[in-house]
């Protein structure tokens, strides 16, 4: 068995199916595990969807933002944005399948057996591994309750930009789930800057990229990640493996094999 990762899809199917092509990747026996962001901007999000849900059975998924905003959009909390490709999703005929299974996933997922740790943007700096773990749980749950629609309602907005053991209820949630999913920079106390966007050249003084955090909790941990397209791919060392290389953006899809680092990489298709 072979256990891969690959960056943010968004709806690219073509350039999945390319880059699952060059491994051979058979899910009877081989994992694919993907780092959020599966569908929207992107050409195919319907394919991409369907695609890992048959398969579902070999496959890891955490959620990204935009997996986030097509279920609130799917739920009615939210319309979709002017460049949103939700259309063909929310007309199939196993929409609402393919809803109950994405509210079923993490936004943090850690592999005991492999030792690695998966997340959408990131681990918040002063969080630890279980911290983060217990943290996505509170989400996860949310999602998978009467209260799902709620949460997605209140989901979206920048404060509270820091975490405190404080926080309840909408706030508490919506705080967690930026961490997660949108992610990039924080201070030096660990608050979220959610306005940048760009490469680690431009970092604005006084801020880090979050696993460059003079103070980070969770440095022992293997972590693969996303969101961040403009790191056009990161790995700096033994545990940090950035794996969004803007295919959305006409660039490239990257899928990693665990075992070895191996990188794979499909061209995005015009």
């Amino acid at each position: 068995m072979s256990v891969y990762a690959v960056g943010d899809i968004q709806g690219c199917y073509r350039e999945l199916m390319e880059v699952l092509d060059q491994v051979a990747f058979n899910p009877s026996h081989d994992q694919l595990w993907a780092v959020g962001d599966l569908i929207n901007r992107g050409p195919d999000s319907k394919a991409v969807l369907r695609f890992l849900y048959d398969n579902k059975q070999a496959v890891r998924c955490v959620l990204g933002n935009h997996d986030l905003h097509f279920l609130a959009v799917y739920h009615g909390e939210r319309k979709a944005r002017r460049n949103d490709t939700f259309e063909k999703l929310l007309a199939a005929s196993h929409c609402d399948e393919w809803i109950n299974w994405l509210q079923q996933q993490p936004l943090c997922w850690h592999d005991e057996t492999l030792n690695y740790t998966m997340v959408h943007a990131g681990i918040a700096p002063q969080w630890t591994l279980q911290d983060a773990l217990r943290y996505s749980a509170e989400v996860q749950a949310v999602l998978q309750s009467q209260h799902a629609s709620e949460f997605l309602q209140h989901m979206y907005g920048n404060e509270p930009n820091a975490w405190s053991d404080d926080l309840k209820d909408e706030a508490r949630l919506r705080c967690i789930t930026n961490y997660f999913t949108r992610m990039r920079l924080v201070d030096g106390s660990g608050a979220l800057n959610l306005d940048y966007a760009n490469d680690l050249a431009q970092v604005p003084d006084g801020y880090y990229p979050w696993f460059l955090h003079p103070q980070r909790a969770a440095t022992e941990q293997r972590i693969i990640f996303g969101h961040w397209a403009a790191l056009d791919g990161y790995v700096n060392n033994h545990n940090l493996f950035g794996l969004d290389t803007g295919c959305a953006w006409g660039r490239s899809l990257t899928l990693m094999q665990l075992e070895s680092h191996d990188l794979f990489l499909a061209q995005a298709q015009s």
